[in-house]
């Protein structure tokens, strides 16, 4: 929120400077994200009169002015370009020697005595973004008529004065005016706060507008009033536009801007209908799926019984505390205005506008909480500046109150509050905090109840009492103590990895880090995990990321396609990062949600060439055993084993199911057919997703001596069934009770083309090379037999293998 320091001081003037000010703003919870000037420096700038504007006798666009600096000076003569220069206005005048703001080139302007095309010309008329103001350029910066003539337009126009820019949290919604930051300020400083009293305007007819509620849940209180005879044409007051400009609105016409003053002012946003644009009546209620409604922002929008509306008999009129719509905004050609202040459920509002992507300073505010016990006397005040810029009589004000907020009590106990601040707090500071904020309380020995006031809607619990004791004491206040709490050291596994020590790990192996949005596509849920049911956001950041991630491969698969549109020619990616899944057992605490389990995932991809482009290798694609290389390297020293399996994301035939001591680790493979050509990907991707917890179970290295004796090698080419896969036939010929054999290796396979081999049509001939090592004594020659006659027959007798002739 923005706002000018000189219109908070109209409300509290406490004996601060600005920054001093800025500071207790910031202390207090109210950061001040920036403090600056209406305008930039500049200097030599003064109040000017045109007192005659010529056309330049060599320039179409150009004209000669006389102009008047007062003080019985000479004229003097300025070429000028703005198409507004005439004669009788009074402008900015840069004179000789005056020094202007940087402009878009960065480059500080100094003026001196110049000619166009011919004329001289002793200075420069300026324009509002001349002069740092705005970025208007449309002319000449347009002063009053009464503009002291000669007067630095510094101080004629106020431009040092401060503009706050606060950051408020979504609890401090009874700061969002000017009068909010200053009954706050007064209540920190002591300094006396003026609440300007709101006097009932005459009333000049006793028309009145029918309007009902049906919804007490969307709308607590309606108040309105109509208002005929006003002039729609009536130029908004310099120091209304001045001010609404310094809280970063620009003016639009007079009722519109009385409306807008008065919510920055009081923190109360209102509408002004046309009431000749109503059709006989309005009602509040709850809209109607199928509805449409033009808002004042030209955009169409189609409502539902989710969303609060005024309508009329005919249709929808408003977007209930966000927007009004079209149809019955005021123009030129308006003559009666119905005024509107109501107290809008905040639970009504809140996420509203978001739905159909904008946001407004009143949904902002009512999603918040706006004070329900004013509205009555903001119309008077709307009506009071209508009347006083725009004319009219004012007809009486119809009131509904329907439903409002319930005060509940909050005890808050001393003795906690000094715990939890940390300082000696007494129950006289405390009781005098509450005093000063305005906040109805009674007492007790060691308690005091506090009954929020109707424009506090954070005060709900003892911590949010506290919060408002050590505010108004100080934050200053608190001592400078180090916390004191028991260190107990934890020791971790030396088994275990961290996942820092993965993540290097993993890119070592050329891998690229991804961290991406939990939210994901619901289409990626379902596709490439396999998940008809994720868990749903109840408030996406995007429409399309409306469901929690229960895979990282969809994330993974999305980064490819963003590389792949920027002709990336080789991919290499991983995350390392939580999923969500629905899961009965996981019991609500700290850390989780109840029926909601959240494990973390390591998932990696890798698509393109294998390896980076040279010279001594032949440029192949990345395959399986490419990325299977990778994984027994990160899990190293473990084996894991590879077996054939199926993934909803993977190739039926290219996938497989990692798993280590005889846990599943996760799966790996080629990126299924049918979504390598849903996602329009060239050719598919190598995936991999593993159970993060059981990767970082590692086993601790340990030495073994190096053998003393050379180990022996048979080779063996056994015939074997097409069944029958590598994996299962080498943990045949490992199983050696006497543990001579040491390793088995494949080596070869051969598949004959044609009968007449010895070998049949389903099977194969495998080469296999065992390692026989006795680490004690030399093997003999008929113990090698032995041992590898064994072999072959433990393959013969569980596989049904043979020896190849």
């Amino acid at each position: 929120m923005q706002f000018p320091e000189s219109w908070l001081r109209e409300f509290c003037s406490p004996p601060l400077t600005s920054q001093q000010l800025a500071d207790l703003l910031t202390r207090s919870g109210m950061e001040v994200e920036e403090l600056r000037s209406v305008a930039p420096p500049f200097t030599g700038v003064v109040v000017a009169e045109i007192v005659e504007a010529i056309p330049h006798p060599s320039s179409d666009r150009l004209s000669v002015c006389k102009v008047n600096v007062g003080n019985g000076a000479e004229l003097l003569q300025i070429v000028c370009g703005a198409p507004n220069a005439r004669a009788g206005i009074r402008v900015p005048l840069a004179v000789v020697g005056a020094v202007l703001p940087p402009g878009s080139d960065g480059q500080v302007l100094h003026i001196g005595v110049s000619t166009l095309r011919g004329v001289d010309s002793a200075g420069m008329l300026c324009s509002a973004r001349e002069l740092g103001i705005t970025e208007d350029h449309a002319g000449l910066l347009e002063l009053d008529a009464d503009a002291p003539l000669g007067r630095d337009v510094r101080v004629a126009l106020a431009l040092d004065d401060q503009l706050f820019t606060l950051k408020l949290t979504p609890n401090l919604g009874h700061v969002l005016s000017v009068y909010g930051v200053a009954r706050e300020v007064a209540a920190l400083t002591g300094a006396p706060l003026k609440t300007p009293v709101i006097a009932p305007v005459r009333t000049g007819h006793d028309q009145r507008l029918s309007v009902q509620v049906l919804a007490k849940d969307l709308c607590g209180r309606f108040s309105g009033r109509v208002v005929r005879g006003v002039n729609p044409r009536a130029k908004t007051p310099a120091w209304m536009v001045d001010r609404l400009s310094r809280c970063g609105q620009r003016s639009v016409t007079a009722l519109v801007d009385i409306s807008n003053y008065v919510m920055f002012e009081y923190g109360r946003p209102s509408h002004i209908f046309d009431l000749d644009r109503i059709s006989d009546h309005l009602v509040v209620r709850w809209g109607q799926l199928g509805e449409r409604l033009e808002l004042l922002n030209g955009s169409t929008i189609e409502v539902d019984e989710n969303v609060g509306v005024i309508a009329d008999a005919h249709a929808v009129e408003s977007l209930a505390g966000i927007m009004g719509g079209l149809a019955t905004a005021v123009s030129e050609a308006t003559r009666n205005v119905y005024v509107e202040a109501a107290f809008w459920w905040p639970e009504a509002v809140s996420g509203r506008s978001r739905r159909y992507g904008f946001s407004t300073e009143a949904g902002h505010r009512f999603e918040r909480g706006v004070d329900p016990a004013l509205t009555v006397e903001h119309i008077e005040r709307i009506t009071a500046l209508i009347l006083q810029i725009c004319g009219g009589e004012a007809g009486p004000i119809d009131d509904q109150v329907l439903a409002l907020p319930a005060a509940q009590p909050v005890t808050m106990r001393v003795d906690r509050a000094t715990r939890i601040v940390g300082m000696p707090l007494t129950q006289t500071q405390c009781a005098n905090a509450f005093s000063r904020l305005g906040l109805g309380f009674s007492e007790a020995p060691g308690l005091i109840h506090v009954t929020p006031p109707s424009w506090r809607f954070d005060l709900k619990i003892e911590e949010d009492l506290i919060e408002e004791v050590i505010r108004v004491v100080g934050f200053d206040k608190l001592p400078d103590s180090a916390p004191q709490a028991p260190v107990t050291a934890r020791s971790r596994s030396e088994a275990r990895h961290g996942g820092f020590a993965l993540r290097h790990a993993v890119a070592a192996r050329d891998y690229q880090e991804l961290i991406t949005f939990s939210f994901v596509e619901e289409r990626w849920e379902r596709e490439l995990a396999g998940n008809a049911d994720p868990v749903r956001v109840l408030n996406p950041i995007a429409a399309p990321l409306a469901v929690m991630r229960s895979s990282l491969i969809g994330s993974l698969v999305d980064a490819l396609r963003y590389n792949l549109a920027r002709r990336a020619p080789r991919v290499r990616l991983f995350e390392l990062g939580r999923v969500f899944m629905r899961d009965a057992s996981v019991i609500d605490g700290p850390h989780f949600v109840a029926g909601i389990a959240q494990p973390m995932r390591l998932a990696g991809l890798a698509w393109g060439a294998a390896e980076q482009a040279q010279w001594g290798l032949a440029e192949r694609r990345v395959d399986f055993y490419d990325v299977k290389g990778d994984l027994e390297a990160l899990l190293a020293p473990r084996r894991p084993s590879f077996v054939a399996a199926e993934h909803v994301a993977m190739h039926p035939g290219r996938c497989a199911r990692v798993e280590c001591d005889g846990d599943v680790l996760g799966y790996v493979g080629e990126m299924h057919p049918r979504w390598r050509q849903g996602y329009e990907l060239p050719f598919a991707p190598i995936v991999f997703e593993l159970d993060l917890e059981r990767v970082l179970e590692a086993k601790v290295p340990y030495s073994v001596a190096v053998p003393r004796l050379l180990p022996v090698y048979r080779d063996l080419a056994l015939v074997i069934n097409e069944a029958i896969s590598h994996d299962a036939l080498v943990r045949c010929l490992l199983d050696d009770g006497i543990g001579l054999v040491r390793e088995a290796s494949l080596f070869d396979v051969y598949k004959p083309s044609n009968a007449g081999s010895g070998i049949g049509q389903a099977e194969r001939s495998m080469a296999v090379r065992l390692e026989l090592l006795d680490a004690e004594v030399t093997l003999t020659e008929e113990r090698i037999a032995a041992a590898t006659a064994a072999a072959v027959q433990r393959a013969q007798t569980r596989l049904g293998a043979r020896l190849r002739a």
